[in-house]
């Protein structure tokens, strides 16, 4: 029988902080067949990692090849393998409560395949995010600048302003002459035309994110403007021959500069911290959250997000959380990549760092039907470890339930600004 907090935690809805969805007219006109949709996210990699080769986890991923059994046939030790890992367990959820498959099998593929026809039309996309995954809204880094308001949902799908290219030092000058109406030539130039960036988008922005942790180390240096100056002029003349040292020189003054027009505009900076997907690099020394502690130090009145626990350095993360008043945590994704560590990680957390301070989950996919699978897997994985908190005695099942609350939608509420946001998307639309 579900105990009040199982029930509470599956009937309530639950804040979606970080996905990469695509939007609804490439779902419906773009969109993945069946084999796509199952496997097109995270498990390629535990794939790779079981043996299964590259070019049969390409082929397994070629949807203009029609011969669904055989593209699954050729990654089929290796799912086997795989079933049991985060990564799987979403590929079975997917299968199960988005397709109603009881099992990944060449024969029930066809089956699939039809239901997916059913799924990429118009409105879809939005049921299966509110109304299957019950959520309440969804923030997305589309890796653009632009913060439109989505027709399919303009209330539901809130968008990140993207820092990316800017913090790693890679300025794409004409798309940036184009959406602000600025020729950078100098330092002066390019402040302003990021100022102008958030003039046209911070309104309807719900965020700034930054994932430059894949392209350059976390630790952040304070730069002299004169240093900045001399990366960009060797940038406007030759980006691809800028040393690495002047790249980060120009990232971290691009990345301080955002981060001050977050302060002003009262948007939260979200940070990629820890795991790479994929497989074959990974650079250990740069992903850390203790890395970090320059910046965080530099701008206290700043809000930062600090994404996926750090995995695999969740100990140092929730020091960084108890230690520095401006410092959340997302456990987007980490359900997915360890749900054993992240439901310790969860425990720890609650008996060291004040409650206001952690956000439940964000799926980091692209496609509705995986972001749905992943709710559920995290609504499953919150629940155990709650559950276990209260077994334990460490908690009363109605703590739990509050708990849960902040966990889901409050913490979120009171970090971001939905209400303004919302409202300003209303006016924009």
């Amino acid at each position: 029988m579900a105990t009040d907090l199982a029930n509470y935690i599956r009937e309530t809805r639950l804040s979606d902080t970080h996905e990469h969805l695509l939007e609804e007219q490439e779902w419906i006109e773009q969109g993945p067949d069946v084999l796509q949709d199952l496997f097109g996210n995270y498990v390629t990699g535990d794939l790779i990692s079981a043996g299964a080769s590259p070019e049969a986890v390409k082929r397994l991923m070629d949807a203009t090849d029609p011969d669904l059994a055989g593209r699954f046939d050729g990654v089929r030790p290796a799912w086997e393998a795989t079933r049991l890992t985060g990564y799987g367990e979403a590929v079975r959820l997917i299968a199960s409560e988005i397709y109603e498959l009881p099992e990944i099998t060449p024969e029930y593929l066809s089956l699939g395949q039809e239901k997916l026809l059913e799924l990429r039309t118009l409105g879809e996309r939005y049921r299966l995010l509110h109304d299957r995954a019950m959520l309440d809204h969804v923030q997305i880094d589309d890796k653009r600048w632009a913060c439109v308001p989505d027709a399919s949902g303009p209330e539901f799908f809130l968008y990140d302003i993207s820092w990316k290219f800017f913090c790693i030092g890679r300025i794409e000058f004409d798309l940036l002459a184009e959406e602000s109406g600025v020729e950078v030539k100098d330092l002066k130039s390019l402040g302003r035309a990021m100022e102008i960036l958030f003039e046209k988008n911070a309104a309807c922005a719900i965020a700034v994110k930054a994932q430059h942790a894949y392209q350059r180390t976390l630790k952040w240096v304070e730069r002299a403007d004169s240093d900045a100056e001399r990366a960009l002029q060797f940038s406007l003349i030759s980006d691809e021959s800028l040393s690495e040292a002047d790249r980060l020189c120009l990232g971290d003054w691009c990345w301080a500069k955002g981060i001050e027009l977050a302060i002003e505009y009262d948007l939260p900076f979200k940070i990629h911290t820890g795991y790479y997907a994929g497989n074959g690099r990974m650079p250990v020394d740069r992903i850390s959250s203790g890395n970090l502690h320059p910046i965080l130090s530099r701008y206290p009145d700043a809000r930062f997000v600090l994404m996926h626990i750090a995995y695999p350095y969740c100990d140092e993360l929730v020091a960084m959380a108890k230690h520095y008043p401006n410092v959340w945590v997302d456990l987007c994704w980490a359900w997915s990549i360890d749900p054993y560590s992240s439901s310790d990680f969860v425990r720890r957390f609650i008996h060291t760092v004040p409650l206001t301070k952690l956000f439940a989950f964000g799926g980091d996919t692209q496609w509705p039907s995986s972001a749905a699978a992943y709710a559920i897997q995290a609504r499953t994985w919150m629940t155990r470890t709650l559950e276990r908190e209260v077994a334990d005695g460490d908690l009363n099942e109605v703590q739990a339930i509050h708990i849960a609350n902040r966990l889901m939608l409050k913490n979120q509420a009171d970090c971001f600004d939905l209400d303004g946001t919302r409202k300003a998307i209303q006016e924009a639309a």
